[in-house]
């Protein structure tokens, strides 16, 4: 378990990777994961989504979530508190979901989370 950025091979997964999986909380406490399409810039997740739903509904009430990308050999999962944005995107996280997905995100139905990481629990080695 460690705060420290992850290692350069880490890195470059996360620059090109499609997919990752994000756990929010329910209500409840129980867990919701779906897949997201994600930039990592400035050691922070970004994850785009439209809204209304259940993402957008669990992070505004608990924004404790975790993140991982899709390959189980060798893991890469970060743990981080999801900060929620519906206006006002940076110029460079629309621009590179734009480059890597041929999305344009900043739209009146999107709304961007912004996971700045707090922990990584696992950095790209099964353990």
């Amino acid at each position: 378990m460690t705060t420290s950025a992850p290692a350069s091979n880490v890195r470059e997964r996360l620059e090109t990777e499609r997919n990752a999986w994000m756990c929010t909380l329910r209500p409840d406490g129980s867990p919701h994961v779906t897949p997201v399409w994600f930039v990592h810039l400035h050691d922070t997740w970004w994850i785009c989504s439209e809204r209304p739903n259940a993402k957008l509904r669990n992070v505004s009430a608990d924004p404790r979530v975790s993140l991982h990308l899709e390959d189980g050999d060798h893991p890469v999962v970060a743990e981080g508190r999801a900060i929620v944005h519906r206006t006002g995107y940076p110029v460079d996280v629309v621009s590179a979901f734009r480059v890597k997905y041929g999305w344009d995100i900043d739209t009146p139905e999107s709304v961007l989370y912004e996971v700045p990481v707090t922990k990584w629990l696992l950095s790209g080695e099964a353990q």
